[in-house]
């Protein structure tokens, strides 16, 4: 049964827990997938850019100029174990972060790793992982990893 107030089911974290990367703290949790299922619900078109996730909060906030301190705190620290998981599998050029605030949906914080050598590299969110041209050559090809140096 879908909860009237999330309208995109991150309410329900059951689903979450089966993504290829799962990772959670006491505010919010980070998903990335390759499962088809998972990546549509967490409105990630199939095939482009591995290792998009999101980043949820756990309760429901219809936007993220809701989120507590605390939860602002927790979202920081769960964005850099993301980009720590994602540099070990993929290495990553670069990054495009984005926040979703509409209305009845549950707040999150897209993840996208970027690549040099995507077709769209230049281009901003929904490019990145709703248009399906944006498909790497190799897609699990790692990339420079110059997103974590530095770091």
């Amino acid at each position: 049964m879908s909860d009237p107030i999330c309208a995109n089911g991150f309410c329900d974290r059951s689903w979450m827990r089966s993504a290829d990367i799962f990772i959670e703290n006491e505010f919010c949790v980070f998903i990335s997938s390759e499962d088809a299922d998972i990546r549509a619900r967490a409105g990630l078109f199939p095939g482009v850019l591995p290792g998009s996730g999101v980043i949820v909060p756990i309760a429901h906030r219809s936007s993220p100029f809701d989120l507590t301190a605390e939860e602002w705190t927790a979202t920081r620290e769960l964005l850099l174990a993301a980009r720590k998981a994602l540099h070990d599998v993929l290495a990553p050029d670069g990054y495009t972060l984005g926040w979703n605030d509409q209305g009845r949906l549950h707040a999150h914080l897209h993840v996208l790793p970027r690549f040099d050598d995507e077709p769209l590299v230049n281009t901003g969110i929904r490019s990145g992982i709703n248009v399906a041209e944006n498909r790497r050559p190799d897609p699990y090809r790692q990339g420079s990893g110059r997103a974590l140096l530095g770091a």
